[in-house]
Order: structure tokens, then sequence, then C-alpha cells
């Protein structure tokens, strides 16, 4: 009776392995909405790392979270790294290129709560008397960011939290350019 215990939790724990293992290591995660004026005012609120806070939707869900700064404020080499409480955890975003009011990339590296490395970009649209921006994160799932999937749909925690972002940076946007 034990043997057949132990072979059925060992083929369980292979069967595990294996599905986990089949998953897709590559993931992207994208949302976009119209924004409340031109691409220019979009563009640099998300450009100049200093506002992200204003937008952010990480810096409601841990407004103690201590930033860093480093290079120049806005555009190719500024850096804003983050240490916070477990659900925003900590690491750092360096501007990789920033076309104005076209695209901003950036590199993301995660130390915590797991490490890893992603790529974000935002594009500027410009549509009508708005624009359209689109946030996508894209990357690697290792293995256990695999076994991960398979309990918590990040694409959906991701966006979800993207999608509050935009909604956060459309008002900020439209204060701005009201004002």
């Amino acid at each position: 009776m034990l043997n057949t215990i132990l072979i059925v939790v060992a083929a369980l724990i292979v069967l595990f392995l294996i599905v986990v293992a089949l998953r897709p290591s590559d993931f992207s995660v994208t949302r976009s909405a119209r924004i409340a004026g031109p691409p220019e005012a979009a563009f640099a609120e998300v450009n100049d790392l200093h506002h992200w806070e204003a937008w952010s939707p990480w810096a409601r869900i841990d407004p103690a979270a201590k930033n860093t700064y480093e290079g120049p404020p806005a555009g190719t080499g500024a850096t804003f790294g983050w240490s916070g409480n477990n659900k925003v955890g900590e690491g750092r975003m360096i501007i990789t290129e920033s076309r104005p009011n076209e695209l901003i990339r950036f590199r993301l590296e995660f130390q915590r709560p797991m490490q890893g490395t992603n790529v974000a970009e935002f594009t500027f649209e410009p549509e009508d008397n708005q624009t359209v921006v689109t946030w996508t994160m894209s990357g690697k799932y290792n293995f256990v960011g695999k076994a991960f999937g398979l309990i918590i749909n990040c694409e959906k925690m991701m966006g979800g939290q993207f999608e509050k972002g935009l909604a956060q940076l459309n008002s900020v946007v439209r204060a701005t350019v009201n004002s």
C-alpha cells in the first residue's frame, strides 16, 4: 500500500514538472487607453520618472515605498529605483529609448519578490484630439514563473494594474491640459 502511494505521488510530481516545463516561456501584457490630451502631454508624464508617483498604480499600493532617481530626470538613461512592501517589491527601471511623443522603452530589473528582467514600453498615437497610449511589458518566465502562472493569472493581474495606471495617467494629463 505504501509503495502504491509513493508511486502515485511520484507520478503526480513528474506530471506537474512536465506541465510546467511545457508552458510558454515568453509573456506579454498589453493595455491601451485614450488619453484626453495631445501626445506631447502624455509623453511628458511618462518620460519624466519624477512624475510617475502621480499616476503609477504601484505608488498607491505602497505610498511608503522608498524611491531613488539616477541619471537625467527624463529620457534615455533616466533611472527609477523602488523598495517597498511585498506587493510592490524592489527593483529599478531604466529608460533605454525615448523618441519624443512616440515611444518610451524601459529595462525593468526586479529584485524581489522574484528576480527577473523584462522590457516595458509605452507608445503614443494621436487620434482626433486625444492620444492612444499603449503600455506593454514582455519578458521570459523561468521555471518558477511558469509554475506560479498555473495558480495566478499574471496577465489579468498585471493588466488590471496597467488599466488603473492608464486611467490615472488620463486624469493627470487632463488636469495638465486644462490648467
